[in-house]
């Protein structure tokens, strides 16, 4: 039977939504996905439409999607 790695598919989760964030943010920059960037920075404090903003949302991000994708394959480990 096969087994998933808690810590690879939050690291592998954990990287891809940070890069999704990180460029939201940049793009907000130019008016593009501003909307986007306004709902996620109620979630993760520090985020907006700048360069230091994105790099903190996309620290906040990285954890987010980290616990997300360890818990998905405990859940799954658990499940199969």
């Amino acid at each position: 039977m096969n087994t998933c790695s808690p810590k690879a598919l939050g690291v592998a989760l954990g990287v891809l939504w940070a890069l999704y964030v990180f460029f939201a943010g940049i793009f907000a920059m130019y008016g593009w996905g501003s909307a986007l960037v306004a709902l996620l920075s109620s979630f993760y404090l520090g985020y907006g439409a700048s360069f230091a903003g994105a790099l903190i949302g996309a620290v906040w991000a990285f954890v987010d999607g980290f616990v997300a994708g360890a818990i998905i394959a405990w859940v799954y480990n658990k499940i199969a």
